[in-house]
């Protein structure tokens, strides 16, 4: 009996074979077929919920100019503040207010130091230009 059940072993042992397993990944970005790049692709943006918005409305000449005027308007009206409170010429050390923002200018090792700072949010930023 022992010897039928050790040829039946032998016999079921030729008849299987084994390979060694190997991993290929599809993505191109790790090592995989470039082919497939245009695959993945278009599966990904089949499966993309989120639309693309524009963060640029466009606008008509019309409004361009006007926005246009505004600014020039605006740059105008900052540098005749700006001239009255800190005179003409190069900036000097001090302390200023203009509406709800705090500047303050000194100097230092580094150069010219500017501090700008929001009273309302409390945001703050410091400007350094150097010697």
């Amino acid at each position: 009996m022992k010897s039928i059940l050790t040829l039946l072993l032998l016999i079921f042992s030729l008849a299987v074979s084994a390979q060694q397993l190997t991993y290929k990944p599809k993505n191109p970005a790790f090592g995989g077929d470039t082919f497939n790049y245009q695959w993945l692709l278009s599966s990904a943006n089949a499966q993309n919920d989120f639309e693309e918005q524009s963060d640029r409305d466009i606008d008509s000449e019309l409004e361009d100019f006007a926005k246009g005027l505004n600014r020039q308007l605006l740059g105008q009206l900052e540098r005749t503040l700006l001239t009255n409170q800190l005179g003409d010429g190069d900036l000097k050390p001090g302390t200023f207010s203009f509406g709800s923002l705090e500047v303050e200018i000194y100097e230092s090792l580094e150069g010219l130091v500017v501090n700008i700072l929001d009273t309302n949010t409390g945001e703050q930023t410091q400007i350094i230009v150097p010697n």
